[in-house]
């Protein structure tokens, strides 16, 4: 049976900080729902209500389309080793870009990352832990690092082109504002 919580309590903070890997799901009224894995050391809690996430980026762009329309985020943890448990984190988010006024507040919480293009900021209003009894162990071995390579090589230009070309709609065609707002 899960257990709610009306904020991160320190132990799911220390579980939260053991992770590797976490996943995003997010959705509009009408389009498809995403759920989106992340990882590179890219989540941090700032209060027990607040967190934030480096989104860097991919091949889509879906999570900052959704939030422009319906603000509703689901951040959920797995653990792959130590005691069982299942962590998620339910709330509202936003997508601070490039030119926003708390861009470079909110990014110095992170190691810069080639390709970063949107800080999210969540306010948790719901946390929720249930069992994770038929969640596989998993062994970490080591971090990819084909995307860093792959952006450094673009350099910032080559990144701004990939915006243009790959991340300014969701695969359901809305926006998701990464132009107008990252690049000036």
């Amino acid at each position: 049976m899960g257990t709610k919580y009306s904020k991160i309590e320190p132990r799911e903070q220390d579980l939260i900080a053991a992770q590797k890997i976490f996943f995003v799901g997010t959705a509009t009224a009408d389009s498809r729902v995403n759920i989106s894995p992340k990882g590179m050391d890219t989540f941090k809690v700032l209060d027990p209500n607040r967190v934030i996430w480096l989104n860097v980026t991919g091949s889509g762009n879906e999570t900052a389309a959704h939030v422009m329309q319906n603000p509703r985020m689901t951040v959920m943890f797995a653990a792959f080793e130590g005691r069982p448990v299942i962590l998620r984190l339910y709330g509202t988010a936003r997508a601070v870009h490039h030119n926003d006024p708390d861009w470079d507040e909110l990014y110095a919480h992170f190691n810069p990352l080639p390709g970063a293009r949107q800080v999210f900021d969540m306010t948790v209003d719901l946390v929720q832990t249930s069992c994770g009894m038929a969640v596989p162990f998993f062994d970490y071995v080591e971090e990819r690092e084909q995307l860093n390579d792959h952006f450094t090589k673009k350099g910032e230009d080559g990144t701004k082109a990939y915006w243009e070309k790959k991340n300014q709609h969701s695969i359901d065609g809305l926006p998701t504002d990464i132009v107008a707002r990252n690049i000036s």
